[in-house]
Order: C-alpha cells, then structure tokens, then sequence
C-alpha cells in the first residue's frame, strides 16, 4: 500500500510538471502572439498615418495650386483694368498737354 501512495504520488507529480509546462508553452506562446500582433498594429498604424499625411499634402497642394491659379486670374484682371483705364486716361493727358503748350505758346 506503500508504494501505491508513493507512486500515486510520483504521478501526479509527473503529471503537474506537464500541466506546468504546459502553461508555460501556452504563456510563451500568447506573448509571442501578443508580440506579433502589435507589431502588425504598429506596421498599419505607420502605413495608414504616411497614407494620411500624403493625402493632406496632395490636398494641400491641390488648394494651393488653386489659389495660385485665382491670384493669378485676379491680378490679370486687374492689370488689365489698370491699362485700360490708363489708355482712357492717356488721351486726356496728351490733349492736357497739348492745351497747356498752346498756352505757353500765346503768352
């Protein structure tokens, strides 16, 4: 009876050492899990954030090439309305020119 105890003993100590290593299979095995998954979350994280920032700058020269375009158009615009107005105004200033010389030219 003796050894029944003993080997009873010896059995279940053989089979907690299994269950033992076991779990720290299992343990191992989650933490490389765990390891490899987050380094999977960091790796998209990284792609869609360089995504993000590539559509903003895409984004962001697209609104300035627009702008540019528009300041472009307005100052053409202007320009042109300044040389006509100036053309108007140079038939006046010749003909003011003109009247004055005459006038030195009587006195």
């Amino acid at each position: 009876m003796k050894t029944e105890v003993l080997k009873s003993i010896k059995d279940s100590e053989e089979e907690y050492k299994k269950l033992i290593s076991n779990a720290q299979e299992d343990k191992k095995r989650t933490i490389a899990n765990a390891e490899a998954e987050a380094e999977n979350l960091i790796e998209k994280a990284q792609k869609d954030a360089a995504e993000y920032k590539n559509k903003r700058i895409a984004d962001a020269q697209s609104d300035a090439k627009s702008k540019s375009a528009q300041i472009v158009k307005d100052g053409s615009s202007m320009a042109e309305a300044k040389r006509q107005k100036a053309a108007a105004n140079l038939d006046k200033a010749v003909n003011l020119l003109v009247e004055q010389f005459k006038v030195k030219l009587n006195v």
